[in-house]
């Protein structure tokens, strides 16, 4: 069994979430999602039963990306962009190459959409 990951933005325990799939962790508090190396792209499908957070609470925590990885906590996660919709900010460790998303981020990362492909022409540029 591994150990208990601490969510890279508020601090709290995050709790495995299982699937036929793969696997997640959830932040029990903010609702963060923290998936090891291409394990975002397996869980697609799971999205909705994945990230219950409040989406909401997770463009508050959005703000902080300046984390280390859970997994490998000497690592700085790199702040990143998702090409295909630019307005979804994620951070990413070059260590372990784990993502974390904000609550809804998975989401909305999951469901790519014809309205967002206009939406994302006029992304705004992160910081």
């Amino acid at each position: 069994m591994s150990a208990v990951l601490s969510c890279p933005k508020c601090g709290s325990p995050m709790e495995r979430v299982v699937r036929l799939a793969g696997h997640a962790d959830r932040c029990t508090r903010c609702g963060g999602l923290w998936f090891e190396m291409m394990e975002h792209e397996h869980l697609k499908d799971a999205a909705a039963a994945i990230d219950t957070g409040d989406a909401q609470v997770g463009q508050e925590y959005n703000r902080i990306d300046r984390i280390s990885c859970p997994s490998c906590p000497a690592s700085p996660l790199i702040r990143m962009v998702d090409p295909q919709q630019p307005h979804i900010w994620f951070e990413s460790c070059k260590r372990c190459y784990g993502r974390f998303y904000d609550a809804g981020e998975f989401r909305d990362f999951a469901e790519h959409t014809f309205a967002e492909f206009f939406r994302d022409l006029d992304a705004p540029a992160r910081e």
